[in-house]
């Protein structure tokens, strides 16, 4: 399954590339494409759960949990590479109608003061929580729920160490474009 790449527009595409934002989004893009195969997979498990619940009148707790950590790995792997492609959501009432400028100096105080310290603050309590979940061998309470407990655990921060390279490749970009790029 092929991941359109969102051409850059507007702030994005005046935006310098450096160095490292090109090997970090290579990755991100690669780890997009690949996350993107999880989509069809739950798909795929969604409709064999209802065709078994509804024509066999079977349903499996098992089907219903790795849907669960199927969406939970999407989201948390793919949400690095839609920020870096700068293809998440966003509600930009004032920001489309601001200078790149502005919008760069906006984009890099929110980096620092509200992303980054966001970030750490997940990775500072997942790491314990996926660290005992392993020590632990947790395992789903459900009768025919799945093992290993911690794999899905650890999604939470790997996707959140993604997010991380993606909010470093972007603040170097953002970094040239204010203090190392002549404008004039």
């Amino acid at each position: 399954m092929e991941i359109p790449r969102v051409p850059a527009q507007g702030f994005l595409g005046v935006l310098p590339e450096t160095a490292l934002s090109r090997s970090i989004d290579a990755w991100l893009t690669r780890i997009g494409r690949w996350t993107s195969w999880l989509w069809l997979l739950l798909l795929s498990i969604i409709v064999i759960n209802v065709v078994l619940r509804y024509a066999f009148g079977e349903g499996r707790i098992e089907f219903e949990e790795i849907q669960w950590h199927l969406y939970s790995t999407g989201f948390l792997l793919g949400l690095s590479y839609a920020y870096q492609a700068d293809a998440h959501i966003r509600v930009d009432v004032l920001h489309e109608r601001l200078s790149p400028l502005a919008q760069a100096w906006i984009e890099l105080y929110g980096i620092l003061l509200f992303l980054l310290p966001f970030i750490a603050l997940v990775l500072i309590f997942a790491v314990p929580f996926v660290w005992t979940s392993i020590e632990l061998r947790e395992v789903s309470q459900a009768p025919g729920g799945l093992p290993m407990r911690w794999l899905i655990k650890a999604a939470l921060p790997i996707g959140f160490v993604l997010l991380l390279l993606a909010a470093v490749s972007r603040l170097s970009r953002i970094w040239v474009f204010l203090f190392l790029q002549d404008r004039h």
